[in-house]
């Protein structure tokens, strides 16, 4: 007996909405990476994207626990000597929650060409609003 290996004809692609509202950020990226990344399957293959497509709503409305919207950093660099560029979640919070979803989500994915192929199957949108209702998306349900 050999070790099964998803071929491309054998992953079905489907489409998921997450709704975080009132859920730790955490919580939300763990469950959409798992998502993303095909673990829920039972065709999963750890070198093949057998993941499937999600789409998270009303991510303005996700929680930081603890005194992280006050001390943890957004941090990003220009590339140019001086250019450091940081702010709180706090401020990152109001002005671009999406982005905080996104980071946490790809932080948890490989960092390779698999993991940024993956990383562009998932649509996050701040209010409850999306423009995906062609591709029938379920909706789907975890624990807090």
């Amino acid at each position: 007996m050999s070790t099964f290996m998803a071929k491309p004809n054998d992953i079905k692609k489907k489409w998921y909405i997450v709704d975080a509202e009132g859920k730790a950020l955490g919580r939300v990226a763990t469950e959409v990476a798992r998502i993303l990344r095909g673990k829920h399957k039972p065709i999963f293959t750890p070198h093949v994207d057998t993941g499937d497509f999600v789409i998270v709503i009303n991510a303005e409305k996700v929680v930081l626990t603890g005194k992280k919207l006050e001390q943890k950093q957004y941090v990003r660099h220009s590339g140019y000597p001086g250019g450091l560029k940081t702010m709180t979640y706090d401020r990152l919070m109001k002005e671009r929650p999406e982005l905080a979803v996104e980071k946490a989500v790809k932080g948890m994915l490989p960092h390779n060409r698999l993991g940024r192929a993956q990383s562009r199957k998932l649509k996050v949108y701040s209010g409850a609003e999306h423009p995906h209702a062609a591709q029938m998306p379920e909706v789907w349900e975890f624990a807090v």
